[in-house]
């Protein structure tokens, strides 16, 4: 299968009043296309400090990021991300939200096939009656469905979710996960997803990617997810390799939370550098 996302030796470090904090070191790894990697490790490990280079919004200190065989210099419209806050301007409807990214990357399309475009994605998210509505006016789960259907409405070569269902009650991010399976399902676009949740990420992905605990961190191991796609939850919940696996990634988390720490950095685990024009 053709490689998608390849990234070679990343490394990101920060300079403090102590000396240099490195958060991440030496990562590498490779998506292939049409596959969901799922990234986790312990919080401050520098998962979303991965994501956020590979979207832009973070200069990586040293290594490669090739998307499509072109190397990822800032941010494009050719990552659509989605934020565990789902950032919706809040005097724009959500069909307007939606609109604003192909108002930037779909110029040669007419406003009506370009309204008709995100007013498709929000159905299919569920928010055909309320593409009309203010964010303010949504739940946190309908406004999260914005952001989805945002992403997925730039058909961008790729898909970086930052832990999209972290803030959201459980029945309402259980919901949610189906949608984003079966909507990723119809073109299946590479995806790369920070998540803490195990279960998530053996229910989304087809491997689960384990980083090692921060600061300079890396990945320490890499599980591949055998189940069949369509995935039903209920089936998988009964199957004996479910529960495998899910102790597999568990036994490997616990192992680096017992491992001593030193303290951490005073930076945060993503920082945007600079001020960077993007569309997600």
């Amino acid at each position: 299968m053709t490689k998608q996302l390849e990234l070679f030796e990343l490394n990101k470090t920060y300079d403090t009043p102590k000396g240099p904090a490195v958060i991440v070191r030496d990562f590498t790894l490779t998506l292939k296309q049409g596959e969901f990697v799922a990234l986790i490790g312990h919080s401050g490990c520098g998962k979303s400090t991965v994501l956020s280079m590979v979207a832009g919004l973070t200069k990586k200190t040293s290594g490669s990021m090739i998307l499509a065989g072109k190397e990822l210099i800032g941010a494009g419209p050719d990552r659509g991300v989605v934020f565990q806050a789902p950032c919706l301007l809040p005097w724009m409807t959500a069909l307007q939200n939606v609109m604003l990214g192909l108002d930037q990357v779909a110029k040669d399309r007419t406003r009506t096939e370009r309204e008709r475009a995100a007013a498709y994605y929000l159905e299919v998210v569920g928010l055909e009656h309320a593409m009309h509505k203010l964010p303010g006016e949504l739940s946190g789960g309908m406004r999260q469905r914005v952001g989805i259907a945002r992403a997925f409405a730039l058909n961008p070569k790729m898909l970086l979710l930052d832990e999209p269902f972290g803030m959201l009650d459980a029945l309402t991010k259980f919901e949610l996960q189906q949608v984003l399976i079966d909507l990723w399902g119809q073109d299946q676009k590479t995806a790369l997803m920070v998540t803490h949740d195990v279960d998530e990420a053996l229910f989304l992905s087809d491997r689960v990617v384990m980083m090692t605990s921060g600061p300079a961190a890396t990945i320490g191991e890499i599980v591949d997810v055998p189940f069949a796609r369509p995935r039903d939850r209920a089936q998988l919940l009964e199957d004996p390799k479910f529960y495998e696996l899910r102790e597999r990634c568990i036994s490997f988390l616990e192992s680096q939370d017992h491992k001593p720490k030193p303290a951490p950095p005073a930076e945060p685990e993503a920082v945007i550098d600079e001020p960077v024009e993007a569309v997600a």
